[in-house]
């Protein structure tokens, strides 16, 4: 479903997104203004099963960010969007996700000669908790660190194929 919504900067936007994601379920890392918009016709594939993107206009409404009110209990929260001030977040500069562990984790195995299918299923176990198809995501960081780690054996040459130690985690 799309909604129109005017007089809206991006970080009002932003916040907007982020505390529907919180109440509805749905991806907190996935509420930047960029990315918001998959167009109609093309197929999301992050799951197992395909999910193919329609678009649907439900009326001609133009909403304001005041449209939305925030549902906290405190009375102390803003009630409108354009009343909110979103907390900026100060990540360090060398902090690291889970998701780059995983990876790092797969080359170094990889590497060191672990099976592939046992890296999957090492990663796929220790994501199980906080993925929504853990196998498919540890598939794929598997298979991306093989290609890599390939890619780094051809450009290295082979004087220094044997190295296990990668030139570089990404």
């Amino acid at each position: 479903m799309c909604l129109k919504v005017i007089d809206t900067r991006r970080d009002e936007a932003e916040s907007l997104l982020h505390t529907l994601a919180n109440q509805f379920g749905g991806d907190p890392a996935a509420t930047d203004s960029t990315r918001v918009l998959r167009l109609p016709g093309f197929a999301n594939r992050k799951l197992r099963e395909e999910f193919i993107v329609q678009a649907r206009q439900e009326n001609d409404a133009v909403y304001t960010l005041r449209d939305f009110a925030i549902q906290e209990d405190s009375p102390e929260t803003p009630r409108h969007f354009g009343d909110y001030q979103q907390r900026e977040v100060k990540v360090p500069s060398d902090h690291k996700s889970q998701s780059e562990y995983d990876w790092a984790y797969a080359k170094r195995a990889l590497a060191r000669g672990d099976e592939p299918e046992v890296v999957i299923q090492r990663v796929a176990d220790y994501r199980a908790d906080d993925k929504p198809d853990p196998n498919y995501y540890a598939r794929h960081t598997v298979m991306k660190a093989q290609a890599q780690l390939e890619r780094e054996r051809v450009n290295l040459g082979p004087a220094k194929a044997s190295d296990s130690q990668p030139v570089s985690e990404r």
